[in-house]
């Protein structure tokens, strides 16, 4: 009964999702001409800024309609909707400190030039690379690579939310290739128009981008050390305090509530505020913010002035969370004291590749064997777990592994 109940859910599900196909490529359709319209206007536009009409049109050649799956990712943003402890767990975990460890060793030279240059330590810079790229391993998946022009007119044609915004960087992306730092068949990135390794949209190319390994280009696409170092002079341009530390995990004294606002590190411990790891806060006037990502209850930080610089990235608490907590860990520092309020426990690493390979076997999941979940392999965990009559929350837990064994 269970299965035929499924089965009926599975076809429903299906058809829903075909009349939603059908009727999507329809708009797309008609839609077709009011792009190109929108493309013809937009010309007008931007040689009026300054990009010239042989660019222009090299940049658009090809380009005939937008680009569905850009709006499709343009309504959820896992750093501003997902769970705290689900987006961390994505980003901090074995791999991506292993690696980041590994790519300290491989990249050691142009890290001290880079650091002695900006004074950003190497950690964050390596830690920005794994949040944003995997240290570029998302360039080998094709269908995350996309034509920045094409993603920029499509948010600027039809994300009313967003059309000024791109329209903007789609200006500045031309202007890049006028430059000649990049061809147009190169000037790529992801849905929303943020390029290469270190994934600068492309105001903040023009901004920060530099050349450091001197071979007439600022090549963040295909050079690891233009793509740290561009990373690097935007954090230094935005206030980085070097030798400084981005904050701290913190205890609260119960029954005490607290001012919201920064205030010195001296103040807080005079509040009974204290690190969690037992050390003594550094002396002196270095203010701080409380900051509660999973309640009273979970991980507590106040947030120096690195956190909020941090922030110029990418600005979402937890992403410069993850960055800070990554960053400390690739360092060689522990990990929280305190662990995230989870609904369940969580996998390593391996085990979630694991997770990934049973349900592969059993006809759930098509993706990639490689231990990072996302929603393809979320929404496979759901339909076992409809399968098996649990809870369907998409969680990769032990609960969901251990049952998968049983199979």
């Amino acid at each position: 009964m269970q299965a035929a109940r499924t089965a009926r859910s599975i076809g429903a599900a299906a058809l829903a999702g075909l009349l939603i196909f059908l009727l999507a490529g329809a708009n797309v359709a008609r839609a077709d001409a009011g792009f190109q319209r929108w493309i013809a206007d937009f010309r007008k536009v931007a040689t009026a800024k300054g990009v010239t009409p042989g660019v222009f049109d090299r940049a658009f050649r090809g380009i005939t309609e937008p680009d569905p799956e850009v709006l499709q990712k343009a309504s959820f943003q896992p750093e501003f909707k997902a769970a705290v402890w689900d987006y961390i767990d994505g980003r901090v975990n074995e791999r991506s400190i292993g690696t980041g460890r590994q790519m300290a060793r491989d990249w050691k030279p142009w890290l001290d030039h880079i650091e002695q240059t900006f004074g950003v330590p190497r950690t964050v810079l390596l830690a920005i690379w794994s949040v944003e790229t995997n240290y570029g391993k998302i360039f080998e998946n094709p269908a995350a690579v996309r034509s920045t022009v094409r993603s920029l007119a499509t948010l600027g044609y039809a994300d009313s939310r967003r059309s000024k915004w791109a329209s903007g960087q789609l200006v500045a992306a031309l202007k890049i290739l006028q430059t000649g730092d990049i061809d147009v068949g190169h000037l790529t990135g992801s849905w929303a128009g943020a390029m290469g390794h270190t994934q600068f949209i492309p105001t903040s190319y023009q901004a920060f981008a530099v050349d450091i390994d001197r071979d007439g280009r600022r090549d963040i696409w295909g050079s690891v050390p233009d793509a740290l170092a561009s990373a690097a002079n935007l954090l230094a341009k935005g206030g980085w305090q070097a030798g400084k530390t981005w904050g701290y995990e913190v205890l609260l004294p119960a029954g005490r509530k607290f001012p919201s606002g920064s205030l010195t590190l001296d103040q807080w411990a005079a509040m009974g505020v204290v690190r969690a790891n037992g050390k003594p806060f550094p002396r002196g006037a270095d203010k701080a913010e409380l900051k509660l990502p999973d309640g009273p209850t979970g991980p507590v930080f106040l947030m120096t002035k690195n956190f909020f610089v941090l922030k110029k990235y990418n600005n979402a608490d937890t992403y410069a969370l993850a960055v800070g907590l990554l960053a400390d860990q690739i360092a060689g520092y522990g990990g929280l004291v305190r662990d995230w309020n989870r609904p369940y426990t969580r996998l390593t690493s391996d085990e979630s590749e694991e997770l990934q390979r049973r349900l592969s076997a059993l006809g759930y999941y098509e993706g990639k064997i490689d231990g990072m979940i996302g929603e393809g392999s979320r929404t496979a965990i759901r339909a076992f777990q409809a399968q098996a009559g649990l809870t369907q929350d998409g969680h990769p837990s032990k609960e969901v592994l251990t049952n998968l064994r049983r199979r």
